[in-house]
C-alpha cells in the first residue's frame, strides 16, 4: 500500500512540475502579458497540489527505503534532497515573485532573469523526478522477481 501511495504521489509531483514548466513556456511564447500573468497565477495556485504530493512522495519514499543498502535507493535519496532544496530555495520563491510581478505588469529584466532561473530549476527537477521514477520502477520489478523466485 505504501509503495502505491509513493508511486501515485511521485507521479502527481512529476506531472505537476511538468505542467507548470510547459504552461510557462507556452505562455511566454504567446508574448501576451495577460496569458503570462494567468499562467503564473495558476502555477502559484497549483502549489496546493504540488507541495503535498512532494511531501507524501518524500515521506513514503524515505520510509520505503529505510534500511535498504542498495545504491539505487541511495541515488534516489540523494536526488530527492536536491529536488527538495531546488523546490524550496528556487522554485517556490520564484513562483511567488513571478506571480506578483506578472499581476503588477512588471515584465522587466529582473522578471526575465528569475523566469529563466525558474525554467532551468524546473527542468532539473523534471529530470531528477523522472530518474527517481525510473529507478523506483526498476526496484519494483526487481523485488517482484525476487518474490516470484522465492
Amino acid at each position: 500500500m505504501k509503495a502505491k501511495l509513493h508511486a501515485a504521489a511521485g507521479g502527481v509531483a512529476l506531472l505537476t512540475v511538468a505542467c507548470f514548466w510547459i504552461s510557462t513556456v507556452a505562455a511566454e511564447l504567446t508574448g501576451n502579458a495577460e496569458t503570462i500573468a494567468a499562467a503564473k497565477a495558476a502555477i502559484l495556485a497549483g502549489m496546493v497540489v504540488l507541495i503535498p504530493a512532494m511531501m507524501i512522495a518524500a515521506a513514503s519514499g524515505f520510509s520505503l527505503g529505510k534500511g535498504w543498502k542498495s545504491p539505487v535507493v541511495q541515488h534516489k535519496k540523494r536526488r530527492m534532497r536536491i529536488i527538495a532544496a531546488n523546490g524550496l530555495l528556487v522554485l517556490l520563491p520564484s513562483a511567488y515573485v513571478l506571480a506578483g510581478w506578472a499581476e503588477a505588469g512588471r515584465f522587466d529584466t529582473a522578471f526575465v532573469v528569475v523566469q529563466a532561473l525558474e525554467l532551468v530549476a524546473g527542468a532539473i527537477n523534471i529530470a531528477l523526478l523522472s530518474l527517481n521514477m525510473r529507478d523506483g520502477l526498476a526496484l519494483r520489478r526487481r523485488s517482484t522477481r525476487v518474490l516470484r523466485a522465492g
